[in-house]
């Protein structure tokens, strides 16, 4: 079943997801609807001819999209802000977009009316169509070129509505800033860490597995969704192993994750555990 035929279905639990890939996320929360990082395109690189590819085809194309409220975009490199989906979005004049600090500047070359975004520094909130929105600190850098390297702002996120409440790290390596973004905003109802892309000579920028799992406890547990893995090879390691880690770490520390397919819409709270899908392709 596709996911545009479960889309329109009723949400018991008020919080459901859609994993497209990579950071792109359909995060439907008590009647709103969120797009995290939104990449469609075939390749995360400033040309259609080279650079990273996708593995998989997207499960659902941004057309094929419930009607969105918000688009959460956490920073400007070419895997989570793709040149050809916000042009696409430019289309969709309805949709406002959440961004860190400088990133609209993109957005704007890129055919999005500047009122349409809501740019943020860290520790700075706002109120979008019954969402809260906050830009939180992590660690990473920005840039699209050689020229504009940390000239933009890159954030992890908290994302409430009345009733749910929802962390999304963007890229980040490991911080003790993550525990006092628990103690001050959690705990959350769902999780959603970044544990691709890793190797140990990337710790300063990327989680990994391992750090993923020890910035989910200082945030306070709950239930973890891990993202920006198995769309793009941007490291060294095989597409699937750092889900592969991740559940056997997790299973170890008594966590818990769910790692539901691409495409598929799933309640997390109604999720059992992990469930390696991955399995079945090779």
């Amino acid at each position: 079943m596709r996911p545009h035929e479960t889309w329109g279905r009723p949400i018991n639990s008020g919080l459901r997801t859609t994993w497209l890939g990579h950071s792109t996320v359909l995060l439907e929360i008590d009647g709103h609807r969120i797009l995290t990082d939104p990449v469609f395109g075939d390749r995360a690189s400033p040309f259609s001819f080279a650079g990273p590819k996708r593995f998989h085809p997207v499960p659902a194309g941004l057309a094929e999209l419930p009607t969105l409220d918000v688009v959460l975009l956490s920073h400007d490199h070419y895997d989570h802000l793709c040149a050809s989906t916000i042009a696409a979005l430019a289309s969709m004049p309805t949709i406002p977009i959440v961004t860190s600090l400088g990133v609209g500047s993109h957005l704007e070359r890129l055919g999005i009316a500047p009122e349409r975004i809501h740019e943020l520094d860290w520790g700075e909130a706002c109120d979008v169509r019954g969402l809260r929105f906050t830009a939180t600190p992590c660690q990473h850098f920005s840039g699209r070129s050689l020229g504009d390297r940390n000239t933009t702002l890159w954030s992890s996120w908290v994302i409430q509505s009345e009733r749910h409440k929802i962390f999304f790290s963007g890229d980040t390596g490991l911080s003790e800033q993550f525990r006092e973004t628990g103690a001050k905003y959690g705990p959350f109802d769902l999780v959603m860490l970044e544990i691709g892309a890793f190797h140990p000579g990337f710790e300063a920028i990327h989680l990994g597995p391992e750090n993923a799992l020890k910035v989910f406890e200082m945030l306070g547990g709950g239930t973890l969704l891990p993202v920006h893995w198995g769309t793009f090879d941007l490291a060294l390691h095989t597409w699937d192993e750092p889900a592969e880690t991740l559940m056997r770490l997790a299973a170890e520390q008594s966590l818990r994750i769910v790692t539901p397919g691409l495409g598929q819409v799933v309640e997390p709270s109604q999720l059992d555990g992990p469930t390696p899908w991955w399995r079945g392709l090779k």
